[in-house]
């Protein structure tokens, strides 16, 4: 959850937030002027990512050592997470032409590989996967939050809007409800976030396809069925994200005032603007920080500004998928996609990642005849269901026959009709064959093994507790995990 800028205070006046209000609207006109420049934002078609993922003990248990590692590493790629037992690595981005898959899946072979020697000399293990099963209570709390003012000032911040506790309830086999005062319970999600470069005319289709896409893909990628040791969602951070990070007041919940936290609330009509503009009248600022540029005038003297205040409240916004203003390379637009897990392996999370963008791709050449069809709410409903039944579920797809246009679709039998579609979306960016083959097969053998990080959690959990108490089948469960994930074979192959 790592906001990318560094902070190095977590109390604000109310002058400071005048002053950055007054900025933020400020470099909302500039973009405005930037988006309407002909030629902003033109350039290679690129991919990119950063992988989430936990450091644990050799029970699979929680171990606090992120900034002793993040030292002894040294890597820029490198980031701290919210909590003491999560890292980031921020992947270097790749031109979409030839073999971009192959090229990240590498890079985070590579990343793992270093990280897991570091971890070494503290008896740790690297672990990618979307919620770790062992964590318990006392693994949460001030004690647990890596000590930065980044983190401090946004805990702080959620908490005076709130004026409450946090409070998370999350139904499924073993529903939980938990209270909190601090944000360290939404530190148990890590994600493989996908960055896709856009160009400016082409926004609103591909992002609204990427809305359409993402329910399919996350319905056959769940890794996070369990919290604090019960079976939740299949994707379980879905929830908790939401729960953990609202800092709405009651009043405003009933209100219906949106969340920070969303799938959206509606579709684009004309482009990126729109949601950089929602994002700034829907919701407060929390870190007020400026660095006094007037971005108008920056951008009246021929250069690119660069909206730091702008890109600063954006990363205390949290929807599925959001838009990236980028002042590099001549500034470009970006669509960031949150709601991925991390794991179980690098090559699973590079077929979720062709198979989304795959899929967006060959959905937004006909767009405009899928939006009709397909209400945004149908569209948010299908989210939900697909992160708590994952595999399981059944979505809502616009059907061919004209009386019977809105139609509810066992999810592996739509996701494997739409692999073909995914597949000349590839092609369409210029991914060679070979590599579109390679990592949409993985998706395929998924779907026909009916088995995914979650799947797989889940029954060899239950297996064990026929002869395990539960906290030692979790344990177990979670050494097998580990064991299979160093491994990089698909999880459909998994035993």
């Amino acid at each position: 959850m790592t906001m990318g800028l560094d902070i190095e205070r977590s109390e604000f006046t109310e002058a400071d937030y005048r002053s950055f209000r007054n900025q933020l609207h400020g470099n909302l006109q500039a973009l405005q002027q930037l988006l309407n420049q002909p030629g902003f934002g033109e350039g290679d078609t690129t991919i990119g990512a950063e992988l989430e993922m936990y450091i644990v003990d050799q029970q699979a248990r929680p171990l606090f050592v992120n900034q002793a590692l993040h030292a002894d590493v040294d890597d820029d790629q490198l980031a701290l997470e919210l909590n003491r037992y999560n890292l980031e690595y921020n992947l270097s981005p790749v031109p979409a032409l030839g073999t971009p898959f192959s090229a990240l899946e590498h890079e985070v072979l590579d990343a793992l590989n270093r990280l897991q020697q570091a971890a070494d000399s503290y008896g740790g293990q690297v672990v990618p996967i979307g919620i770790l099963p062992t964590l318990k209570r006392r693994h949460f709390g001030p004690h647990a939050m890596t000590d930065l003012p980044r983190f401090h000032a946004l805990t702080e911040a959620l908490a005076q809007m709130r004026g409450e506790l946090f409070c998370i309830r999350i139904n499924g086999p073993e529903a939980i409800s938990l209270r909190s005062r601090d944000v360290t319970l939404e530190g148990a999600n890590t994600s493989m976030q996908l960055h896709y470069r856009v160009m400016p005319d082409r926004f609103a289709d591909l992002f609204n396809a990427m809305q359409l896409a993402t329910p399919v893909v996350l319905s056959i990628a769940g890794n996070s069925p369990f919290m604090l040791g019960q079976r939740l969602w299949h994707e379980t951070r879905i929830p908790l994200f939401k729960h953990a990070i609202d800092g709405r007041t009651r009043d405003l919940r009933e209100a219906h005032i949106p969340s920070r936290v969303s799938f959206g609330h509606g579709w684009v009509r004309s482009g990126a603007y729109e949601l950089f503009a929602e994002a700034v009248h829907l919701h407060e600022p929390i870190l007020p920080i400026t660095n006094g540029e007037d971005a108008e005038a920056v951008l009246a003297s021929g250069e690119i500004p660069s909206l730091f205040e702008l890109r600063l409240h954006q990363g205390t916004v949290w929807p599925w998928n959001r838009p990236v203003f980028d002042d590099a390379d001549g500034g470009h637009l970006r669509i960031e996609m949150r709601a991925l897990p991390a794991g179980p392996t690098p090559c699973d999370m590079m077929a979720n990642a062709a198979f989304l963008i795959g899929l967006a791709e060959g959905l937004s050449e006909n767009i405009e005849g899928h939006i009709p069809a397909m209400p945004f709410q149908a569209v948010t409903h299908n989210f939900y269901r697909a992160a708590e039944k994952g595999m399981n579920t059944r979505l809502l797809w616009p059907d061919s026959d004209v009386h019977n246009p809105l139609a509810a679709y066992p999810a592996c039998e739509l996701a494997k009709s739409l692999l073909p579609v995914a597949q000349e979306g590839l092609h369409s960016i210029g991914v060679s064959d070979a590599e579109s083959s390679r990592y949409l097969g993985i998706i395929r053998r998924r779907i026909e093994k009916r088995q995914t990080g979650a799947c797989w959690q889940l029954k060899t959990f239950k297996r064990l507790l026929n002869t395990e108490v539960r906290h030692r089948a979790l344990t177990l469960m979670m050494k097998s995990y580990i064991e299979q994930a160093r491994k990089n074979k698909p999880v459909s192959d998994w035993t």
